[in-house]
């Protein structure tokens, strides 16, 4: 392989501003760190919080630290049809006119009007793999996954330069799933 990426499953998850934090879980709450997460300074937490939407919800969503600027919920685009929330293709942090849902933590509610999306597949490279691999921030680009019997290439994958990120590309359970996904397994950037 030329250029080998790591292939990383990002499963359903909820990112949480500080305001909401301390509405689900108490004033001045602090995360649980659980384990740490591929991409430096991310990590899992202890808290989980159930998603509702209009036709369900998942009982126990994790919540991925540490506290954000906004609190963003990312499913995959079967979760979404499952419970009922509209939920576009977007990059992280793009949230404006998104998705809506309710939180539901130990000790209060959050009517989220805006925050639900499908996380647009992605890589995280630092800005030598760049250099190394030939990308660009924001470049679109093809990673081709050889599987046994589900080999695919995935299109419309946004590169997301960063000095503290570690190479890996991020996709939903969906995506991971249509390609037989394993832990472990390499794509290559084409």
């Amino acid at each position: 392989m030329n250029k080998p990426v790591l292939m990383e499953t990002s499963a359903r998850h909820v990112h949480v501003s500080r305001e909401h934090l301390d509405i689900l879980f108490g004033e001045g709450y602090e995360l649980t760190r659980k384990k740490d997460l591929s991409q430096p300074g991310q990590y899992a937490c202890e808290e989980r919080v159930a998603v509702v939407g209009p036709k369900g919800s998942f009982a126990a969503v994790s919540i991925l630290g540490p506290v954000r600027p906004a609190t963003q919920v990312e499913i995959s685009a079967t979760d979404a049809r499952s419970i009922g929330v509209v939920a576009p293709v977007r990059e992280s942090g793009d949230t404006a006119g998104s998705g809506a849902c309710k939180l539901v933590g130990p000790k209060g509610e959050v009517e989220l009007a805006e925050g639900v999306i499908v996380a647009k597949r992605h890589i995280h490279a630092t800005p030598e793999d760049g250099e190394k691999y030939g990308i660009k921030d924001k470049e679109i680009v093809s990673v081709k996954v050889e599987s046994n019997g589900r080999s695919l290439v995935f299109g419309d994958v946004v590169v997301r330069l960063n000095p503290n990120f570690s190479l890996a590309m991020h996709i939903d359970t969906d995506e991971a799933n249509a390609a037989g996904c394993t832990p472990g397994m390499m794509g290559e950037i084409c």
